[in-house]
C-alpha cells in the first residue's frame, strides 16, 4: 500500500507538462483564429469592442483583439442585393426559374380609378453604411420589404389602370427609387436602392381580355403616331429645304436687281453731269451708242433719208460717221 501511494505523484508530475503545453497551443491557435479577419474586395468590416462599434476597415488582412474582445462582421457593401415581391425566384441565371406560387397580399394593389392589379416588381440596393446596416435596424429584410410595398402601392394608388399598365410604367419606377431612398434614409438602414423594375402588370382575371385588347390599341396607336412622325420626319426637312432654297433664290436675284438699280443710278448720274458740261456732245454720243445698240446684230440694213424724194431707195446711203443726219 505504501508503495503504491509514492508511484501516484510520479504519475501526476509526468502529465502535467504535457497538459500544460496542450493548453498553450490551443490558446495559441485561439489566439491567431480570434486576432486576424480578412476582408475581400466586395465587403467592408465592421469591429466592434465588448459589442460597441470601433470602426470599419475595408479589404485586405486586418488585426483585432483576440479572444473576442473585439469582433468583426463582414458586410457586402459592394454586391447588388434583390427583393422579388409578387413572385419568388427558385433558380436564377441565364434561364431564370420562377415559383409558381402566387403572393396576392404583396401584388395585389388599388389603381386610383378604383380597380384592382397585380403588380410583379423587383428592387435592387446596395449597402452603403455598413455600421448602420448592422446596428440601427433590427428586422432589416422586413423593413425593405414593407417600406417598398407602401411605396408601390402609393404611386399605383395615385394613377389609373391602363396609366399603370401603359405610359406611366417608367415614372413609377423613377418616383419609386427617389421615395424609397428618402424614407430608407430617414430610418437609418445604410442602403441606396439602386434600381425598381416593374415586371408583370396584370389586371383582373374577369375583365383580362378586355385589358389585353386595349393594351393592343394602345400599342397600335403608338405605333402609327411613330410612322406618323417618321414620314413627317422624312417630308418637313425636305420641303423646309426646298423653301429655304427658294427664299435664297429670291434674296439673289433681289440683291441682283438692287445692285443693278444702283449701277443704272450711277451710270445715269454719271452721263448727266457730262450732259451738263456738254449737252450737245453728250446728245450726239447717246445718240450714237443707241444706234449701234440697235443695229448691232443686223445685217444688209437699208437706210433712207426722211426728205428723200425719190421713189427708190438708196442703199448705204449714209456713212457710218454720218449715221445721225442721216436718219434725220
Amino acid at each position: 500500500m505504501a508503495a503504491s501511494i509514492v508511484k501516484k505523484p510520479l504519475k501526476l508530475s509526468i502529465k502535467w507538462p504535457i497538459i500544460l503545453l496542450a493548453l498553450l497551443g490551443m490558446a495559441a491557435i485561439i489566439f491567431l483564429l480570434t486576432s486576424f479577419v480578412i476582408v475581400d474586395q466586395t465587403e467592408k468590416a465592421v469591429i466592434t469592442t465588448f459589442g460597441k462599434f470601433t470602426k470599419t476597415v475595408g479589404a485586405g488582412l486586418h488585426y483585432k483583439l483576440p479572444f473576442g474582445i473585439q469582433r468583426a462582421y463582414l458586410v457586402k457593401t459592394q454586391v447588388i442585393q434583390t427583393e422579388t415581391f409578387g413572385f419568388r425566384t427558385i433558380k436564377s441565371g441565364v434561364v431564370s426559374q420562377y415559383s409558381s406560387e402566387k403572393f396576392p397580399d404583396e401584388s395585389t394593389m388599388l389603381t386610383g380609378d378604383l380597380n384592382i392589379v397585380d403588380v410583379e416588381w423587383i428592387i435592387q440596393y446596395r449597402i452603403e453604411n455598413p455600421e448602420a446596416w448592422l446596428f440601427n435596424v433590427t428586422d432589416r429584410e422586413k423593413t425593405i420589404r414593407d417600406t417598398s410595398q407602401s411605396v408601390l402601392n402609393m404611386l399605383v394608388g395615385d394613377r389609373t389602370i391602363l396609366g399603370v399598365i401603359g405610359p406611366d410604367r417608367q415614372n413609377i419606377q423613377d418616383e419609386a427609387i427617389q421615395l424609397m431612398n428618402q424614407l430608407f434614409s430617414k430610418y437609418g438602414l445604410g442602403i441606396v436602392v439602386t434600381q425598381v423594375q416593374l415586371q408583370n402588370i396584370v389586371p383582373p382575371e374577369g375583365v383580362q381580355a378586355a385589358f389585353e385588347d386595349v393594351n393592343k390599341a394602345i400599342q397600335d396607336m403608338n405605333r402609327l403616331i411613330n410612322e406618323g412622325r417618321e414620314a413627317y420626319n422624312a417630308e418637313i426637312p425636305k420641303v423646309q429645304g426646298q423653301a429655304d432654297q427658294i427664299v435664297e433664290i429670291a434674296q439673289g436675284y433681289a440683291s441682283e436687281r438692287v445692285n443693278v438699280a444702283k449701277g443704272d443710278v450711277s451710270r445715269f448720274n454719271a452721263v448727266y453731269d457730262e450732259y451738263r458740261k456738254a449737252p450737245d456732245v453728250t446728245k450726239k454720243r447717246l445718240y450714237y451708242e443707241m444706234m449701234e445698240e440697235i443695229f448691232k446684230d443686223q445685217r444688209n440694213i437699208d437706210l433712207i433719208d426722211k426728205s428723200l424724194q425719190n421713189i427708190l431707195p438708196i442703199k448705204n446711203l449714209a456713212a457710218p460717221s454720218t449715221l445721225g443726219e442721216a436718219s434725220k
